[in-house]
């Protein structure tokens, strides 16, 4: 009888929990107010004939290219983040390599590697989530062919610095640095152009957090030339619709839109960990769209009341380190008054309010 590779039969199966999701969504990290106005008018435009044809990866990668800096030939576009993932573990990973992964981090990273049958070595972040620089660099070896580094990380929010990353890149010539930016627009950091000096380095983008093109899923994969022309033998040629293909341009032409939403959505993250920490509720500080906080005992208490008050939050207890926590994301400032008001009123109602906290 025919059976999936014993690699494949270990894999864990990643079940997003996206049923159910009515009310404000905090729980996600999307964008909680949705794509620009010139996004929704070129969806509009969209006919029949323009759905029949194959669509066409090259021309909106010379855009996208312009738009970041690079060029062409050291970019490609692929469906999100994940397809980034999954390619350079394609093109990379051999059966027994090693891959280095900080944990607690997305999960997509520990899957996508394991497929090919590669070792994943995971790495406990340091103390209060720091980036565990040092660990990471005694772990290297020649065995190590993948370095997978979210930045900032999802779901605690913390940030490694460039010089670490680039030291990193530096310490293992012979294994590929995947750094993902996913949040990069709310950090405003990033390595992107590393690849000058260390052709190992690569950078992965969204167009789903900030852009609200979730839906449509683009992402970019950004690197060394040469090796990203290894990367394009293991792509699809048409991996990204003509929907998301034809719609990425108005999104980045609409830059005052964008950044209005990552300006609001960053004065939230300050205002939100300014709020918990006056209702000595534990959080890590943040550098994306979203904060991590603890609730102890009270956290599925809290997540259920949450949401009976409309607002939706993500349990987080099953990440490594993360028991009892919570990720809220941010949005709006309007939503943001909203998440405040209800935030104080589900402490209340739980009994973990501190009384010289109340109004």
């Amino acid at each position: 009888m025919l059976s999936a590779r014993a690699a494949v039969c270990k894999l864990p199966t990643y079940h997003p929990p996206l049923a159910g999701r009515d009310g404000l969504r905090l729980d996600f990290n999307e964008n909680t107010v949705g794509c620009s106005p010139r996004v929704s008018e070129r969806l509009r435009s969209i006919g029949t004939e323009d759905l029949a044809r194959y669509p066409e990866r090259e021309p909106v990668e010379a855009v996208v290219a312009g738009y970041l800096g690079v060029k062409p030939n050291e970019l490609l576009l692929t469906n999100g983040v994940d397809e980034a993932i999954h390619l350079v573990c394609e093109t990379y990973l051999e059966p027994d390599d090693e891959v280095l992964i900080v944990v607690p981090t997305f999960s997509m990273y520990g899957i996508f590697a394991a497929a090919p049958g590669a070792r994943i070595i995971n790495i406990p972040a340091g103390v209060n989530f720091s980036f565990p620089l040092h660990t990471i660099l005694r772990h290297i070896t020649a065995a190590t062919r993948l370095i997978a580094i979210a930045n900032p990380n999802n779901p605690t929010g913390t940030a490694a610095t460039e010089e670490e990353l680039i030291r990193i890149a530096e310490s293992a010539p012979d294994a590929a640095v995947l750094v993902d930016e996913a949040y990069f627009e709310f950090h405003g950091r990033t390595v992107s152009g590393g690849w000058q000096q260390f052709p190992n380095l690569f950078v992965a983008r969204t167009f789903s957090k900030a852009y609200g093109l979730a839906g449509l899923r683009a992402g970019v994969l950004l690197g060394n030339a040469l090796q990203m022309s290894a990367v394009r033998k293991v792509a699809s040629p048409y991996n990204v619709n003509s929907v998301a293909l034809a719609c990425l341009p108005e999104a980045l032409d609409d830059a005052a839109y964008v950044n209005d939403y990552v300006s609001g959505v960053c004065e939230g993250r300050e205002r939100l960990q300014g709020e918990l920490q006056q209702l000595g509720v534990p959080f890590w500080p943040s550098r994306a769209n979203f904060v991590l906080l603890r609730m102890g005992d009270a956290n599925r208490a809290f997540i259920a009341a949450m949401r009976e008050h409309g607002i939706l939050v993500r349990d987080r207890s099953r990440d490594p380190g993360c028991e009892d926590c919570v990720r809220i994301t941010l949005g709006s400032p309007e939503q943001t008054d909203q998440l405040l008001t209800v935030l104080r009123e589900v402490l209340s109602e739980i009994g973990i309010l501190r009384q010289e906290a109340r109004p």
